[in-house]
């Protein structure tokens, strides 16, 4: 099976430094196959016959072992993938307006999840919010679309204060990540 190890919080303001040369040849050392990375932020596509239970503790006790330090791990496997691009919870005209309102960053983003996404949190969340983001349900994802940067978003902010541990990719690294993982 194939499957993407999204990891939160390395190369972020020059904290929890992992040069991918070295986290690809981890996962190799770990028994996985084909595996590569894509850009700085800790993303890892690879395939293995091993359930996702069973590779996040392999890949949380090498990672720990390898770098000294613990880092977080979402996993999702390439069907999973697939899904959450054919199940995009946000509209053609909804991603255009976001895009008009400032063509030099990126608007959509998935959060993933390590727990599944309650509904009722989602709607409690969005009624403190008041501006023109949209936030989503996915399956163990929240789908994210903002009208300014992200960094900029209050209800950005929100999200991992209400929903647990969570890692987020913009969607073209999600879409990115897809193709690698069909191409494996």
């Amino acid at each position: 099976m194939q499957y993407t190890a999204l990891f939160r919080g390395i190369n972020v303001g020059g904290k929890n430094i992992v040069k991918m040369a070295a986290l690809r040849q981890l996962f190799l050392n770990l028994g996985l196959s084909k595996v590569q990375t894509y850009i700085q932020s800790g993303n890892v596509v690879f395939e293995s016959d091993l359930d996702e239970p069973s590779l996040l503790d392999i890949i949380y006790a090498g990672f720990d072992e390898h770098f000294g330090f613990q880092c977080d791990v979402m996993m999702r496997n390439i069907d999973e993938i697939r899904f959450l691009i054919e199940q995009l919870p946000i509209t053609p005209a909804e991603k255009s307006a976001a895009e008009l309102a400032d063509s030099k960053t990126e608007h959509l983003y998935v959060y993933f999840l390590s727990d599944l996404p309650k509904q009722s949190v989602i709607d409690a969340v969005c009624r403190k919010y008041e501006g023109e983001d949209i936030l989503r349900k996915g399956t163990r994802e929240l789908y994210f679309l903002c009208h300014q940067s992200v960094r900029n978003s209050k209800l950005a902010a929100a999200i991992p204060k209400n929903f647990g541990t969570s890692t987020a990719r913009n969607w073209k690294t999600v879409c990115r990540l897809y193709n690698m993982l069909e191409a494996l």
